[in-house]
Formats: structure tokens, sequence, C-alpha cells
């Protein structure tokens, strides 16, 4: 007699939550080709290695697809991943609404705003078979202001509107260099604000410099903000993202009396060791530069045509402001601000995987308590904050040390050892807590409570 076998909704949807909540990436299967060098290998003179560059290489974070181009690999697309939901956060607390623009922008908007000439060669720029010009886009203005004055019929009842987008940008690097901090193509976020008047921009202004601090912030890599160059962007006054690091390739001169900070490209007169506002003595330091900041006016609104209805019923440009942090450079960049030479240095909060359990190697002693590996993944995957955050390195015919050893390269901020302690009566856990370089023995509860206060 043939069997039928029913399963309620309700209880298919706890067997695909159960098998979704209990699955743990194990660096069996993963996708990690290491960049290991010859020990003969030498780097040519000409040819400059930032640390980071050099550690994301090494660990199979990002790998080398051309001049100025990376491919993210499994690792580095979780960071990404986990930066971009920060971000996301942030811009939904200030209402602003999330879009993506193609990367193809018409030449002639270009030609609008001037900036085709402007830009010089590090702009990317493209025929189609009909001779048409397009720009492959650096940045959005023209593209999300010509689509607003398009097909948005706006009115003072429609602003303020916030629009940004997370996605691929290009330009044209003369000189591509340190990884990921130098490139050809990069993940920008880029924030497009429209108001209605001046001062509703200026309040704009400082509602978004309050959420790109507290993205900053969550990460917990010291950071500095300054008053930066405008540039090709344009504007009446803009403030940059650095994070401090001898690579950087902005100084900064910061004001050791009021604070104030400024980027050394806008310092008005030759003494750069005093501070215009107050007299007194400047710190300089070098920055690697993450974020930035623009107050725009009607720079691209005024020959974009692109206006709203006012209270009175008359057309009025609108003002705007632009807003960027770099994705990818933030990845690299803090790992050259936290890192040493024999490991990475994650923030905790955008950590590929939090923790790390190590299995005992095959055939040792320690083996019979290969049962725990298991236990600890699914328990610590309960602890709020931790699930989908724990990678099992059960390649168990390397040795325990070894295994460790990579897991401290690539910086994974926990590592559990279930070694030969586990084999104790009272079975007990090597954690090796790398943010703190504290290494423990634990019990499992111990080890839990541990976590529960992370």
């Amino acid at each position: 007699m043939m069997k039928f076998h029913f399963v309620t909704r309700k209880k298919r949807g706890i067997q695909i939550l159960l098998k979704y909540f209990y699955h743990h990436q194990r660096a069996s299967q993963l996708f990690q080709p290491l960049h290991i060098l010859p020990k003969d290998a030498t780097v040519k003179k000409d040819e400059l290695i930032s640390l980071s560059q050099k550690l994301l290489l090494d660990c199979g974070i990002v790998r080398p697809r051309g001049n100025g181009m990376y491919a993210f690999l499994p690792l580095g697309q979780r960071v990404l991943a986990k930066l971009t939901n920060i971000i996301d956060e942030e811009m939904k607390l200030i209402g602003a609404q999330k879009l993506l623009l193609p990367t193809l922008t018409s030449g002639h908007l270009w030609k609008k705003t001037g900036r085709w000439e402007l830009t010089g060669d590090e702009l990317i720029k493209v025929k189609d078979r009909h001779e048409k010009d397009y720009v492959i886009s650096p940045t959005h203005e023209e593209a999300v202001v010509d689509m607003l004055a398009e097909t948005y019929s706006l009115t003072h009842r429609n602003l303020p509107l916030r629009l940004y987008q997370i996605s691929s940008k290009f330009r044209d690097e003369a000189n591509p260099r340190f990884g990921l901090l130098r490139c050809k193509e990069f993940l920008m976020k880029d924030l497009y604000t429209f108001d209605k008047d001046e001062a509703s921009a200026v309040s704009t202004y400082e509602q978004v410099s309050k959420a790109y601090d507290a993205v900053f912030q969550r990460l917990g890599v010291p950071y500095v903000k300054v008053a930066g160059d405008c540039g090709t962007i344009g504007g009446s006054f803009s403030h940059e993202y650095h994070y401090p690091a001898a690579i950087g390739q902005d100084i900064l001169l910061i004001c050791n009396g009021c604070g104030s900070a400024v980027n050394s490209e806008l310092a008005n007169n030759s003494d750069t060791t005093t501070c215009p506002l107050c007299g007194s003595v400047t710190t300089t330091t070098k920055g690697i530069e993450v974020g930035h900041t623009f107050l725009l006016g009607t720079k691209y609104s005024a020959p974009l045509n692109c206006s709203y209805q006012n209270e009175k019923g008359k057309p009025s440009l609108v003002q705007m402001g632009c807003y960027g942090i770099g994705v990818s450079r933030v990845l690299a960049a803090a790992v050259e601000a936290l890192s040493c030479e024999t490991g990475i240095r994650w923030p905790w909060v955008i950590a590929p995987y939090k923790v790390c359990i190590i299995s005992p190697k095959r055939g040792s002693k320690e083996a019979n308590a290969a049962s725990w590996v298991n236990f600890l993944a699914n328990t610590i995957g309960s602890i709020e904050g931790f699930h989908d955050d724990i990678i099992i390195d059960d390649r168990d015919t390397f040795t325990i040390g070894k295994r460790v050893m990579e897991a401290k390269k690539v910086g994974y901020p926990i590592i559990i050892v279930v070694g030969k302690s586990a084999c104790e009566l009272v079975p007990r856990f090597e954690l090796i807590d790398i943010t703190n370089s504290n290494v423990l023995l634990f019990s499992h509860v111990e080890l839990l409570d541990f976590l529960r206060c992370k």
C-alpha cells in the first residue's frame, strides 16, 4: 500500500527554520584561496604594497582580477554585507530611501554641468554604436538630478527628499596602488538630498553628518573629521572622514587648542603649524579618506533645471547635498588602521565570522571530544548577536596549531579550540580572545556566559 506523508505549513516552516539555524560554514568547504609566496620571492622596488593589501590577499579575502580591480571572495563579501547593513540602518533613521541608478550616465548631462572636461583623465568615457557619449559613473549627481527633473513633479510637500544607493563606481586611476585603497572599481554609498531652501539644506547636512558619525562610531575605528576641499564635486563647503594611518595620502592638521581639524589642502597660510582659528599649535597626521559630505546648493539643480513648486505655486530650484562613504575602502582602511604584520584585526561588528571553532585532529586522543564541536556551534548560535556568525574549522588532517595560526591571521575575534582539555572529567575549552590578546580556559557553561557578555 502506498503511504502518503502530509506536512503542515507550520511544521514545514519550523523544519526550514531549524535547517537554516543549525547550518554553520565549514572551513573545508569555504572558497578561500590563500596567497602564499615562495620564501625567496621579492617585491619589486616600484611595487608599493600596503599592510591591508598584503593581508587581504594572503588571507583569501579578495583576489586581484586586473590592474586596480579586485574580486571579493566569500569572506570579503560577508564583511561588505555587514558594512552595508550598518549604513542601511543609519540611513533609515534619517528617512533616506534606497535606490539603484544605472552605471552608465549620458555624457551630455556631464557636459551641461561642466564636469565632462573638468574631471580630467580619471573620468572613463565610452561611446555606444550610435556614437553617443556616456560616462562609466564615478558618482551620480547628474544622473539623480536629471531623473528628478524629468520624471517627478516636486512640490514643497515632497521635501526634504533623501535618496541613496550602494553600488560600484569607476575611475581611471593613473597609478592604482595599495589594493582597495586606490583602485579603478570600488563600492561606494552615495546619498543625494533635496531641500526647499538653504536653511533646510544645512539642517539636512547636520542630520546626515550625525548619521555618518553614528556609522563610524559603530565601527569603532578611531577617525578624524576635518574640513575638506570641495574639488570637482563643488559646493560651498565639505567635510571629510579619515582613518589615521601612516600610508594615508592626505595630510591632516589638528589643533591642540580648539580641536578644529582641516585637510592641509585648505590651509590658506604657509605656517601649517599654527591654527588659523585660535593660533594654537597644530598636530600633523596622515589619513585615509573614507567618507565625504558636501553642501552643493544649486550647482547641479540649476544647469539641469531641477525645481519644485513652492508654497506660492512658483517654481524654485532645489537645494542639494551629496554624501559618500567608500564602503570597500572602509574595509581596507579599517584593516590598515587596526592590524599588525602577523594578522588582520577586524572591528567586531564587521568581522567575517565572530567565532571560529577548531575541531580535534583526526586520529588524536582528543578526537573523542569531536561531538562538542557541533554542540558548541549550535549553542553559541542561539546567543543573540552570534546567529550565522560561526565558522567551524573542520580540516581535521591539519594540526590544531596550524589552524589556530590561520584563524589568528584571518582575524576571527574569538577562536575556540576543542583540544585535549575537552577530554577531561569536566571538559574545558581554550578560548582565544584576539581583540584583547587573552587566552582563557572555560567549561562550556563558563564559555557561554563569557560570550553572552560580548
